[in-house]
């Protein structure tokens, strides 16, 4: 079998992204225009795109307003919204433009009737651009119980159980407040699950965790809180709406994109280059360097023994793995899926005929500009040879460092969605 390994699992990667582009899938779940007005309401770091796509679909001739905001560098090339705002703001840490937009946001519920329609638009990063803090919390509470979190070793679920509870506007408060409008919840997923609650912390969806949740979680990872939020979370004064608190609500949900979607249509595009393809999970979690060492257990297995898959083979999977930081320990450049290669690298030592492409689907690796890297049999080798030591950078959480110098680093720019990590490992 003749084939390019990087051009296969770059291309791999594309076919995951393109599944999971709004412009492809969200015309067919737009229910009819209603008798009164139509407000679009979102956050993410999806939400331009979504807004375009829904703008392009929308009837012309039917009232459509309303406001979304995502991550700076994420509106299409391009492209002017017509009948909606978009709002760029600050990602993982919240900015003072999130939250200002955030208040508008909330502010624009005002007055809906039973004729309406609120359409919200939610994809992975709508957590931070939705900054309305709790009351008596201030945006720099936030911005420091963020940073706290994000370099805590904390999943998802628990991040997001912390940020709602924080939050005017998260944790199912967004639907509350468009109550008495029919809602329909327009979502791309980039959560281990699928978990509607756990996506941009769910807005629109009740919250099955409490405020003693919360301060656990904030207890088990040392995370420091400001008096305001001892005091909210300790008296239950920052409770989040409870399922039955919208059990009659009729509320509507649809998933329009999803991990394990992508992984599919990559699984699919292997196939038709003649290779076995196989998805291991839409749902890893974990510290990345661990779970990069993990996955070259398995590909060494194949590599040398055949098992438990024949080789040539691809391996797929998803989901968000995380990176623990010591605060007092500066961190170098890097990310999620840079960590998981690397760790993944020093765990192969160069096994032939083992390739791999780790890189996250909004096109964004942590806080840099590149999505991800590509890993190959040479690269421990090629890095030596530079003169540069791979453990040492990987104990500095600076594994961009590693990937930059073998011109290695995958940077395709913002993707305008978002449906986590990608993972791809090529044995021939």
């Amino acid at each position: 079998m003749s084939l390019d390994p990087r051009a296969l699992l770059r291309q791999l990667y594309d076919v995951a992204v393109a599944r999971a582009l709004p412009g492809r899938v969200l015309a067919a779940h737009l229910p009819t225009p209603p008798k009164g007005r139509t407000l679009v309401l979102g956050a993410g770091k999806a939400g331009a795109a979504m807004a375009q796509a829904l703008e392009a679909a929308w009837p012309a001739d039917a009232p459509l307003s309303g406001l979304v905001i995502t991550r700076y560098g994420h509106i299409p090339d391009g492209w002017r919204p017509r009948r909606l705002e978009v709002v760029e703001a600050a990602h993982p840490v919240p900015d003072a433009a999130g939250l200002a937009a955030s208040a508008r946001l909330l502010a624009m519920t005002r007055g809906l009737t039973t004729d309406d329609l609120v359409i919200c638009l939610i994809s992975g990063g709508g957590s931070a651009l939705l900054s309305l803090p709790a009351p008596g919390l201030t945006l720099a509470d936030k911005q420091a119980v963020n940073r706290a979190l994000l370099n805590s070793g904390a999943a998802i679920g628990e991040m997001n159980c912390v940020r709602k509870h924080l939050s005017a506007i998260k944790g199912g408060r967004l639907a509350a407040a468009c109550a008495p409008a029919r809602l329909l919840t327009i979502a791309i997923s980039d959560v281990p699950g699928d978990e509607p609650a756990v996506i941009a912390s769910g807005p629109t969806v009740a919250d099955a965790t409490t405020c003693a949740d919360a301060l656990a979680i904030c207890r088990r990872y040392r995370i420091e809180l400001p008096p305001a939020a001892v005091a909210g979370l300790g008296s239950g004064a920052f409770e989040t709406p409870k399922p039955a608190d919208f059990a009659q609500a009729g509320h509507e949900f649809v998933m329009l994109a999803t991990p394990q979607m992508s992984l599919e249509a990559a699984a699919e595009a292997a196939r038709v280059q003649g290779l076995a393809a196989y998805i291991l999970s839409d749902e890893i979690e974990g510290e990345s360097r661990v779970v990069g060492g993990l996955h070259a257990a398995l590909a060494r297995a194949v590599a040398r023994r055949g098992q438990p898959f024949a080789r040539p083979c691809v391996i797929l999977s998803g989901g968000e793995t995380t990176v623990t930081v010591d605060p007092a320990r500066p961190a170098g450049k890097g990310g999620r899926a840079t960590e998981f290669l690397l760790g993944c690298a020093l765990a192969l030592q160069g096994e032939p005929g083992v390739y791999a492409l780790a890189a996250d689907t909004d096109g964004i690796d942590g806080v840099g500009p590149h999505a991800g890297a590509l890993l190959t049999p040479t690269s421990l080798g090629r890095a030596r040879a530079l003169g540069l030591n791979p453990q040492a950078l990987l104990d500095g959480h600076d594994s961009a460092s590693f990937f930059a110098p073998l011109g290695d680093l995958l940077v395709p720019g913002p993707t305008h969605t978002n449906v986590n990590d990608f993972r791809a490992l090529l044995i021939i």
